[in-house]
């Protein structure tokens, strides 16, 4: 519990609203949740709800979020933000994305009030790792944000399991859905953590719960919240920087080659428009001969490119090398250089109006373990205060809780199984597939059933599913 403490203290500094809970299932079923939390605040009950999303909104959370508002009597509308009429009758909720799924940075100031003004809340998924140089979401009076904590040390898993993470204003504290670890005193006037509100889960309430759907990631949110341990604000903010400095480099390099970006900020995502029909088809068969993967957009001569922490100048060589772009190395190779030369209009955060200025991760635990030694040490201190199967029984029996030899365990960390994106394509991912075809097979044979979905990513996820069937 203290480590989710951490992580809801994380979670919390980083998008700048008070109230988080101890994470979710993925950024998905986050999305959902905020809206169903829109719903059951909407106060023009007279009226059919309506919940705007807009169009720049990543495509698989939308498609979560229209599957969950189809059951529950919530129209969606996805629009562009700039034109959506926020005085709509029955709008209870508005979902941007922050960065978008461009790779724009936008101020929706203006759009959130007028939700506001029409009683609707107004919601944001957004990105952990963008949020150490971009202002909080809690700075531009959204109220909700959420998103998926996977930037935090977590691999990518061809899609996970990762931990979403969840945050409110200190007005919707009762509505918020999951559980919330809590601080408080022991019977010796001591330090101590409890489930604070938790008993608005299924388990309790059952049909008047929050939430009956609703998950948490206690293993992913640990793993996130012990890498901000151990990076801090400072390490957070140098590794943002980082990303953001080496797409400023890509973006320097497509512009020389005449390919087109448009201006605005951006952390690190690129859309660009390929300068004609011959350059986009190379792009595409130097991209397969330097094996890397690059978004296509349903837009002519239309890619986009994300970077993260790991890439290094070769890299950026080789995505140069795919846009048919001169070197932008320059001075022998000094990147450092390069980007510190590059104009404002290059999309750059620093010195900008979207520049985050309010500090987080100010807690000492956040500024205390900073090797791999006091990191080892804080996490076994940590884990004698646990009852586990080391020292005790367990008297319960949960999906979660069961043993993992280590000859299971061992392969998860091979680069060959974490470091699958999830959108690869099908023939880079042939050995996953044919481990899933296996499990599917040995499950119909043993449950007698001719087909098993693996869509449901967690009990109650599955049962909901099946309820839907």
């Amino acid at each position: 519990m203290e480590s989710l403490i951490n992580y809801q203290t994380m979670v919390s500094d980083m998008t700048g609203l008070p109230i988080s809970n101890a994470s979710l299932l993925d950024e998905g079923t986050a999305a959902a949740e905020a809206m169903a939390m829109c719903y059951r605040n909407q106060k023009k009950k007279k009226d059919t709800p309506v919940f705007f999303i807009d169009q720049s909104v990543f495509p698989q959370t939308l498609g979560v979020v229209e599957t969950r508002a189809k059951y529950l009597g919530v129209k969606v509308v996805v629009d562009d933000y700039k034109t959506f009429d926020y005085s709509t009758p029955g709008l209870c909720g508005v979902l941007f994305q922050y960065p978008n799924s461009d790779g724009k940075i936008v101020d929706y100031s203006e759009y959130i009030k007028a939700a506001h003004d029409n009683k609707a809340l107004a919601t944001c998924a957004t990105d952990l790792l963008a949020l150490a140089m971009i202002k909080p979401p809690g700075e531009y009076d959204f109220d909700i944000a959420f998103g998926s904590a996977q930037r935090f040390g977590v691999p990518l898993g061809f899609g996970g399991p990762h931990a979403a993470f969840f945050s409110v204003k200190k007005s919707l504290q009762r509505s918020i859905p999951g559980r919330i670890i809590g601080v408080t005193k022991d019977a010796d006037d001591g330090l101590a953590f409890r489930l604070t509100l938790q008993t608005r889960e299924q388990h309790i309430k059952r049909n008047k719960a929050t939430s009956n759907i609703c998950t948490a990631q206690a293993l992913l949110a640990n793993m996130a919240a012990m890498y901000a341990v151990y990076h801090g604000a400072e390490g957070l903010q140098s590794i943002a920087e980082k990303v953001h400095q080496s797409t400023r480099i890509l973006a320097e390099g497509a512009r020389r080659a005449g390919h087109h970006i448009e201006e605005g900020a951006f952390f690190d995502t690129l859309k660009i428009k390929i300068k004609s029909e011959q350059a986009y088809k190379d792009a595409l068969l130097n991209a397969e001969i330097r094996h890397i993967n690059i978004r296509k957009f349903n837009e002519p001569c239309t890619i986009g490119i994300s970077l993260d922490e790991t890439v290094t100048s070769e890299d950026l060589d080789d995505l140069l090398f795919v846009l048919g772009a001169p070197s932008v190395s320059g001075d022998n190779g000094n990147w450092t250089n390069l980007w510190q030369q590059l104009k404002p209009r290059d999309g750059g955060i620093l010195r900008s109006s979207f520049e985050r200025t309010s500090e987080f991760l100010t807690h000492p635990t956040f500024n205390s373990y900073r090797s791999e030694h006091q990191l080892t040490r804080y996490i076994r201190h940590l884990e004698r205060k646990d009852v586990s199967l080391v020292t005790s029984m367990i008297p319960l029996g949960s999906c979660t809780m069961k043993l993992n030899a280590t000859s299971e365990l061992a392969p998860v960390s091979r680069p060959d199984f974490a470091n699958i994106h999830p959108f690869a394509p099908g023939y880079q991912t042939q050995g996953y597939f044919e481990m899933i075809k296996e499990l599917h097979d040995d499950l119909c044979e043993i449950t007698g059933y001719d087909a098993v979905s693996f869509q449901p990513n967690s009990g109650a996820q599955g049962e909901y599913a099946g309820l839907l069937a």
